[in-house]
């Protein structure tokens, strides 16, 4: 491959006088299952004073499910490079070294040649990742002693919990040679009916809904309880997708993933790329939660200049090209709980890490405290005897940024002014996260 510095001549053009980062890079695809490929990009870490080896290596996962993280993660939220290929001041990489993943398959420009293949549950997405990871690692020895993160957002939550479940077993297994340091749950979809069923009263509190509203918000949700309690996901998810469409309606079309803007989801863009778009509550749910993962000038640059950089993307794939087949293959796993894998996490003494934006409403922070309340971990009442500490971005600022708390192998971090994309709203707090959480920086 060539090196990071070489390739961005080569895409931006040394006219431009767009300064570079001295960061090398590398990607390819991996075969997980039959006609069903997986892509990956790596960036090495810049550090002023270290050596790439010496420094963590983090795998983000993006939501959806059908959202890339080699385009959105990468240039909207922690990349070295934004949409405009300029640099990003508030970069991971310059703390660590960030693996992004095209994951599950179909998403970004991983793809499949089989509409059978696509992932229809978390057990199908880890076991994929397993493969993935595998041949990653068996490939860049380098790495194996290195201290492996798995950050993730939204829906990546959930997938992440199962991959580091799944991880874990693997490495105690003797099958994959990796040090797994922790996994990192941004505005995760862990307890979907936590998040609905606390909806209203969030809306309320913030005066963005009236009582009347808050009584038909409150009352969708319980529908989406009463199916849950009798295993109807299905129903379920229609009816979640119908609260949403009571809450827009009460609230003048608030913003899913930051309650103080407007929601523009429906401005006449849709995508009717597959058959499934048929079923009205699927095919909402699709644009308001998938298609902003893949606006336009951001498929514009990964279906442009970044593919001619890579240059091994197969003619017959698009980036997002089979996005809403990853969305609606996935549709019956929408509404299931992973809160007992984190617990088996905790109890494997794999390190855990919840963080939420203040102002994010899909998954609300109040959501996120309700199901945590609930996890069968041994230590639970200690880490909830605890009060938080404020952070701040630097030791000369008088503003807090966060709120966090951590007991033995459990954290929370509470990130304020920011929504469901906790990177994108407040960069620089976030990026002092992720040193605390790997153990690069102190409060």
């Amino acid at each position: 491959m060539l090196s990071g510095q070489l390739l961005l001549l080569v895409l931006l053009g040394a006219a431009q006088g767009v300064p570079l980062r001295e960061s090398k890079e590398s990607w390819g695809y991996v075969a997980v299952r039959d006609k069903a490929y997986m892509f990956w990009w790596l960036y090495q870490a810049d550090h002023s004073t270290k050596n790439y080896t010496e420094l963590p290596l983090v795998m983000w996962l993006q939501g959806g499910p059908g959202g890339s993280g080699c385009g959105y993660g990468n240039f909207e939220e922690i990349g070295p490079y934004d949409t405009s290929l300029k640099p990003r001041n508030s970069t991971w990489v310059q703390a660590v070294n960030l693996l992004f993943v095209d994951n599950p398959v179909g998403t970004g420009f991983s793809y499949t040649t089989d509409s059978g293949a696509f992932a229809k549950d978390v057990s199908t997405v880890a076991a994929d990742m397993m493969v993935l990871l595998k041949q990653f690692f068996g490939s860049k020895p380098e790495f194996q002693e290195t201290p492996f993160y798995i950050f993730s957002e939204s829906y990546g939550g959930k997938m992440a919990a199962a991959i580091g479940l799944a991880l874990y077993k693997e490495i105690k297994e003797g099958s994959i040679k990796c040090k797994l340091g922790g996994v990192a749950l941004g505005d995760s979809w862990i307890s979907p009916i936590d998040s609905v069923l606390t909806w209203g009263p969030y809306l309320y509190s913030i005066s963005l809904l009236d009582e009347k509203g808050l009584q038909e918000v409150q009352g969708s949700a319980n529908k989406v309880q009463e199916a849950l309690n009798r295993g109807q996901y299905d129903m379920a998810t229609d009816l979640w997708s119908q609260t949403e469409d009571i809450i827009e309606q009460n609230t003048d079309g608030v913003n899913f993933y930051n309650i103080l803007t407007k929601d523009s989801t429906f401005a006449g863009k849709t995508d009717q790329r597959s058959p499934e778009f048929g079923k009205a509550f699927l095919g909402k749910l699709y644009q308001r939660h998938l298609l902003p993962l893949q606006n336009d000038a951001l498929s514009a640059l990964m279906n442009g200049p970044i593919r001619k950089k890579l240059r091994i993307i197969p003619d017959s794939v698009t980036w997002g090209g089979q996005a809403s087949a990853v969305f609606f293959n996935m549709a019956c796993d929408f509404m299931k709980p992973v809160v007992d894998i984190v617990d088996e996490l905790l109890e494997a003494n794999v390190n855990v890490t919840v963080y939420n934006g203040q102002l994010d409403l899909i998954v609300d922070t109040v959501g996120q405290e309700t199901w945590v309340k609930t996890l069968k971990w041994k230590k639970l009442e200690q880490f909830k005897a605890l009060k938080w500490t404020a952070l701040r971005e630097g030791q000369e600022s008088l503003e807090t940024a966060a709120f966090y708390k951590a007991y033995e192998n459990f954290s929370f971090y509470w990130i304020l002014k920011a929504g469901h994309m906790v990177p994108s709203d407040q960069g620089v707090t976030a990026l002092k996260m992720l040193r605390m959480i790997t153990k690069q920086e102190s409060p």
